[in-house]
């Protein structure tokens, strides 16, 4: 008499999930392989492209390069400058809000939940005249701005809901050795928070990286565009030729897959960590 009878049966539905989850990955990652494959076909039509590359050519990748690197430059220095400025500005502010009882902070945390109903193209229309009145168009300042608009109250969001769980012992213990406010964020509240600051700054680095309402906006002119408009652009010119296309949007996935890659482990909220004994 078998005495496991329910083994062997939870072993089989262990594979069946198995199996649909690589069924449901292959389905999300195809449009992914896809667009790498169609990169690498000697051809210029998409329509003809084989499943597998059997001949792959780089040329794609070599006129890709040439005609949007400056546009890479572009994003790249857009969106670490919106990284800078959100912690800048999100950081501490989610720092007064969870450990100062301030008599408004239920309301700027209901405001920054609205912000993030706002569809992005209103908010980038009432920039744009301001941005025609201050000479912010065509801007690497400009598009940092915008973009950390809707980054900024995202990120506060993400921090307060860490900064909430950090006992107050911790910056009260650093107060009565003499810390002051300010020494106490940074020296104590900032550490515990790596975790959290991390995530924070990796969203606003795609925020960024992938805006394409704000860059069509708020750029008027042919010499300055970041990659994302730089690949709407590319695709009109293009539209007979989808290997530079591709190799063009294959490029501009690479920051992101690395960035990811390296603070996967960061990304979760984190824990004390013996923090409090």
């Amino acid at each position: 008499m078998n005495r496991y009878p329910t083994v062997k049966p939870a072993k089989n539905r262990q594979l069946a999930y198995t199996v649909l989850a690589v069924v449901f990955l292959a389905i999300m990652l195809f449009p992914v392989y896809w667009m790498i494959n169609t990169s690498l076909q000697p051809g210029p039509s998409a329509v003809n492209a084989t499943f597998i590359p059997l001949h792959p050519s780089f040329a794609a990748y070599r006129q890709a390069i040439s005609d949007q690197l400056g546009n890479l430059e572009t994003s790249l220095l857009i969106a670490f400058g919106t990284v800078i400025v959100t912690l800048v500005i999100a950081t501490p502010a989610a720092y007064g809000l969870a450990k100062f009882k301030l008599p408004f902070g239920r309301g700027v945390l209901l405001a920054l939940l609205i912000s993030q109903m706002i569809p992005g193209i209103v908010i980038a229309n009432s920039l744009y005249t301001v941005y025609v009145k201050l000479g912010l168009l065509n801007s690497i300042l400009g598009l940092v701005l915008a973009d950390s608009s809707s980054a900024i109250p995202f990120a506060i969001l993400i921090l307060y809901a860490f900064m909430q769980s950090i006992p107050s012992s911790l910056v009260e213990a650093a107060r009565v050795d003499g810390a002051g406010h300010w020494r106490a964020f940074w020296s104590i509240v900032v550490p515990i928070s790596r975790n959290s600051i991390i995530t924070a700054a990796l969203f606003s680095f795609l925020f960024a990286w992938s805006d394409f309402v704000f860059a069509l906006t708020m750029t008027t002119s042919n010499t300055f565009r970041p990659l994302s408009l730089g690949i709407y652009n590319y695709l009109g010119s293009n539209v007979q030729s989808w290997a530079p296309v591709m190799a063009t949007a294959t490029l501009a996935s690479v920051p992101a897959i690395i960035l990811l890659v390296f603070a996967q482990r960061y990304i979760s909220a984190g824990t004390l960590r013996g923090a409090v004994k």
